[in-house]
């Protein structure tokens, strides 16, 4: 979409915005607009070809999901798209089901909840019927459903104050002045919750001048699990574009040092630009893939690690709605074995006494639970910690019984994360 902004430079803010409503929207209740395309034609859906579904899919989304644009509108607008694939066939075709649709809007059928409760739940909030499965066997039907639900929300937009430069009341402040409704989130304490905000953050003087960096409550919170202390040598495994390893930096008053590693060339350069924005000089990077090799470019060991594990992002849908269609079984299956030869590759560089953070953001007891218990199997010098005994009060709420970080974006409001904390002990 950034490409295409591109490209059509013309294009003012309020059309851009728009556009963004529009794709993420489709791609959250694609299944459900499926449905009731495949429930009013009389041949085969697979026939339809992708451009003439995509124009379908845009205007059904608009029809039930946008109070402000008349029906109308949205099928005119789609007759018109269509006219430009094939004129007579394809648009006639685009407005003969579109109008049928708008005609018995208030008829349409689902599933049965009763006797069919999956296919239910699968096509009513537009999910894979394996991922509803998955959700109804791990946490029961009732907060299976209700995640769903909040899957399909609209994310909030969280960013964290920079306390290298300010704290977090004279942030709102600041950010008040530029326009900007802001207010504490519930949980992190550099946290600030961006309401009703539709522009580019990156635009704001605010910004600019790196009093803040978007980054998630949850993944704020988890940054807090490790605890972060000036003087420390941090290693940060699978670093991304630094999120984590700039708050890290920022908790450590910027003294000490966190090594940042990543596999991807350009995310650690996003990363140093983040850190000269922020001021964040203590943090070094190094292209490294931490699953296919034992860290040999790391020459001593460390206080602490941050394991940010490639996952599923089953617990970011609401951010990224596309997570639901691209991701199946397989890849669970495959990222949980990554997962745990990361794990296995940074105990060697962990000091004697050294915390180590194991982060992902899905819900998915493959990439969670079970591979904190093949972890502590393989590696007897490691102890699992209660995290309830290391967050501050603010965070009690979001540790369950077993110790384990676990927010649920039904029940907590943020983003479905999983962080389990480990000590090196002598083996």
């Amino acid at each position: 979409m950034e490409d295409a902004f591109q490209q059509a430079s013309h294009l003012k803010e309020r059309d851009r915005a728009f556009t963004i409503h529009l794709v993420q929207g489709v791609l959250r209740w694609r299944l459900r607009l499926d449905w009731m395309v495949q429930n009013s034609v009389r041949f085969p859906f697979k026939k339809i070809e992708p451009p003439v579904l995509n124009i379908l899919r845009i205007a059904l989304y608009q029809i039930y999901f946008m109070d402000r644009v008349p029906e109308s509108a949205a099928v005119n607008e789609a007759v018109k798209q269509a006219k430009a694939i094939k004129p007579d066939r394809v648009a006639g075709f685009v407005n003969g089901i579109l109008r049928n649709i708008c005609r018995n809007k208030k008829q349409f059928e689902f599933p049965d909840s009763k006797e069919d409760p999956v296919g239910y739940l699968s096509v009513f909030y537009s999910y894979p019927t394996w991922l509803v499965e998955k959700w109804i066997r791990e946490i029961g039907i009732d907060s299976a459903e209700h995640m769903l639900l909040a899957g399909n929300c609209i994310p909030k937009l969280v960013v964290r104050t920079n306390t290298l430069r300010i704290d977090r009341p004279s942030l709102i402040k600041c950010l008040e002045r530029e326009g900007v409704e802001a207010k504490p989130t519930s949980y992190a304490p550099e946290g600030v919750l961006l309401t009703n905000f539709k522009g580019p953050v990156d635009q704001l003087k605010s910004f600019g001048e790196g009093l803040f960096q978007v980054q998630s409550e949850a993944a704020q919170v988890s940054v807090q699990l490790l605890s972060p202390k000036p003087g420390e040598r941090i290693l940060d495994i699978c670093a991304g574009l630094g999120g984590k390893s700039t708050h890290m930096a920022q908790l450590m008053g910027a003294e000490g040092e966190v090594l940042a590693l990543d596999m991807n060339h350009y995310r650690l350069l996003a990363l140093a630009q983040s850190s000269y924005r922020l001021g964040t000089g203590n943090i070094w990077s190094v292209v490294a893939d931490a699953a296919s090799q034992s860290l040999p470019m790391v020459d001593s060991s460390f206080d602490k690690i941050l394991v940010d594990g490639p996952c599923s992002a089953l617990g970011t849908i609401s951010r990224h709605p596309d997570a639901k269609w691209i991701r199946s079984e397989r890849d669970i299956k495959r990222l949980s074995f990554l997962q745990r030869h990361i794990l296995n590759n940074a105990v060697p560089v962990l000091h004697k006494g050294g915390k180590m953070l194991y982060v992902t953001c899905t819900i998915s007891r493959e990439e969670n639970e079970e591979v904190v218990s093949d972890f502590l199997e393989r590696n007897r010098e490691m102890t699992l910690e209660n995290l309830k005994d290391f967050v501050p009060e603010w965070g009690l709420d979001l540790i369950e019984d077993h110790g384990f970080f676990k927010p649920f974006p039904h029940l907590h409001g943020m983003d479905g994360f999983f962080g389990a904390l480990f000590t090196k002990v002598d083996g």
